[in-house]
């Protein structure tokens, strides 16, 4: 029997690149940037089915319930969730998901993937991860190379002792040496000499293999990490890392902590299509121009425009572009991006910018997720706030109540079940409830479908924090929001 592949899904990267899409409170991987699912979501897709094991997802607190809820969507289920107390890069990551698979599973294969890579065709891409094993399985630490087709700045490539083969078989190959971003001129060379190739990131070893590697080439490493999951708790079916221990790891890379001291590294070969979706450049460009060199999606009107991506995300927008030339225009209901596409990867730049002047749109978007759902401010004044807010089906609001507001419910679609200071009641469509300040309550979702309901809050203090938490079935404590 063939041994199966344990994808490890890396899913806790903020996307500043792709602002004001992507955010700190919901970054480009749960965003639906190229197609109908998001961009996890099609990572996940993509490493199923025959020959592959259930996932291993790596993500922060803020994201577990964003993770369960689009694996659900797909009708998977993942094989651990396992929660960073908070980011330190690929490396810690890695090492924690080799302890956790080896623990179940000793020696077996694990596929580390960035959740937030495009490659359309899956089935070229499971056939490269197949002619891996064999490597892996004997000992390599195999990194997967992808055919450059421009002298790109923006991405490390990684020196072939010989050119791979013209048709780009995927056949495992020594690896000479790794190469940091380059210049122009020296990414232009590369590409020309035709024995370097893109550096996606994705790895295949063996547990055993791998966590050999930590131990001679990261001890410290290794030994932090396993400290963090020796003390990690289970929490609603995720898995805590311990924090106190965690936060104590050097945040660095793999390629830094292990890859680039390894001596028992090989390449497969990739030459089917790939993207990192780094910037609104490469969006625009994997987008499929059309002559014009234009991509419009969503509500948007282009006139005389060339070399130029339009994307407005509201119904209620319709973003208009005249004349425009090498253009990237954003627009958010909350926030809008105009840039040169030669300048798109200095967006950073504007979060640091507004993240300095406390601007809440540098890292947090007008829809805000909640493990039993979302909402989204439509109105804000001095005494009072109007929210849309979404409660999925089965989920429910903690019993809660409020020091400063009062708030009234309009349920308008679906039925929800509201508890008042101990009192139970069915509040369907074009009904109304409303909460006196200070008063005990929970509001729950019962149906098969989505409840949505108008909230209009009042009161001097309409913040977040202003919760006293009774009971919650997601373990939240006090303060925290929703």
């Amino acid at each position: 029997m063939t041994q199966e592949i344990h994808p490890l899904l890396l899913c806790g990267g903020a996307g500043t690149r792709l602002w004001p899409l992507s955010r700190k409170s919901y970054p480009k991987q749960f965003a639906r940037l190229t197609g109908d699912e998001s961009l996890f979501q099609a990572s996940a897709r993509r490493l199923s089915g025959p020959g592959f094991a259930a996932p291993i997802v790596i993500t922060g607190a803020d994201f577990r319930f964003i993770v369960t809820e689009q694996l659900a969507a797909l009708e998977m289920a993942p094989a651990a969730i396992m929660i960073e107390p908070c980011a330190r890069n690929t490396a810690p990551a890695i090492c924690a998901a080799a302890l956790e698979l080896d623990a179940r599973a000793p020696g077996a294969l694990m596929l580390v993937a960035p959740s937030d890579h495009v490659i359309p065709d899956a089935a070229r891409f499971r056939d490269a991860v197949q002619a891996a094993a064999p490597a892996a399985r004997a000992g390599k630490l195999v990194t997967f190379g992808i055919r450059p087709d421009r002298p790109e700045t923006g991405y490390g490539w990684l020196e072939l002792a010989d050119a791979p083969d013209p048709d780009f078989a995927p056949v495992p190959m020594p690896l000479r040496a790794f190469v940091e971003k380059p210049d122009h001129a020296t990414a232009a060379r590369l590409l020309a000499g035709g024995r370097h190739l893109w550096n996606a990131g994705i790895f295949l070893f063996s547990t055993t293999t791998i966590l050999e590697a930590f131990r001679v080439h990261a001890p410290e490493m290794r030994a932090g990490v396993e400290a963090a999951f020796a003390a990690a708790h289970c929490d609603l079916g995720f898995t805590r890392l311990d924090p106190t221990a965690w936060t104590a790891l050097e945040d660095i890379s793999i390629d830094y902590a292990v890859m680039e001291r390894a001596g028992n590294l090989s390449v497969v070969p990739y030459g089917g299509v790939w993207s990192d979706l780094g910037g609104w450049e490469a969006v625009w460009r994997d987008s499929g121009p059309d002559a014009q060199g234009m991509v419009a999606q969503g509500p948007t009107t282009a006139i005389d425009c060339t070399n130029t991506l339009l994307r407005a995300e509201a119904d209620s927008q319709q973003l208009v572009g005249i004349g425009l030339h090498d253009i990237v225009a954003i627009a958010m209901p909350d926030a809008v991006l105009v840039a040169h596409k030669d300048r798109a990867q200095d967006v950073k730049l504007a979060v640091q910018s507004l993240k300095a002047k406390g601007v809440a749109q540098a890292e947090t978007s007008t829809r805000d997720f909640r493990p039993w759902g979302w909402f989204e401010s439509l109105a804000v004044g001095g005494r009072f706030q109007v929210k849309r807010i979404v409660v999925n089906p089965g989920a429910a609001l903690s019993l809660q109540s409020h020091h400063h507001r009062a708030e009234h419910w309009i349920v308008v679609e679906g039925t929800a079940r509201v508890t008042i200071d101990g009192e139970t009641r069915l509040v369907t469509e074009n009904q109304s409830v409303y909460i006196p300040l200070g008063a005990v309550h929970r509001m729950e979702n019962p149906g098969k479908l989505p409840i949505v309901l108008i909230e209009v809050q009042t009161g001097s203090y309409l913040g977040e924090d202003d919760i006293i938490r009774y009971e919650d079935v997601y373990a939240r404590g006090q303060g925290a929001k929703g």
